[in-house]
């Protein structure tokens, strides 16, 4: 399904013109217009989903290849030495667009510091509880 009103459906369909750096039958993937550093790029799927949840397990299989392709292209055509992969799911978790989307975001040498986050720390007991809170539904 495409959405009518959702933007990134329109951006991957083509009706709103973006800086397209691949595109197949599943897949547009663009320049993001807010760029983390040089190169950030987003994998938008031509159907909507909403988020990770909702992703076709198909189009979900074909995602990590994708980016690891797209990856290698920046390391090599941009010089950057290495990337990160992002994908928010919800508006806690920092997803503004509700259309399933992956960012590549180029790194390189000397930059900024960039989704990173202090390590914390988790007892055995409140381990053994996540583990029991999350396995009862799987």
């Amino acid at each position: 399904m495409v959405r009518d009103d959702c933007i990134f459906c329109k951006i991957a369909n083509g009706s709103i013109p973006a800086a397209t750096l691949y595109e197949d039958d599943d897949f547009r993937v663009i320049l993001d217009a807010g760029p983390a550093s040089r190169g950030h790029a987003l994998i938008l799927p031509k159907q909507h989903y909403q988020d990770l949840c909702q992703l076709d397990e198909a189009v979900g299989a074909k995602v990590l290849g994708l980016a690891a392709k797209i990856g290698r292209a920046m390391k090599s055509g941009l010089g950057c030495a290495g990337f990160n992969l992002v994908q928010n799911n919800g508006e806690a978790a920092g997803q503004t667009v509700k259309h399933f989307h992956m960012h590549i975001i180029p790194r390189y040498e000397g930059g900024p510091e960039m989704v990173a986050w202090k390590p914390g720390s988790a007892d055995a007991e409140e381990s053994a509880e996540i583990v029991g809170e999350v396995t009862a539904h799987l």
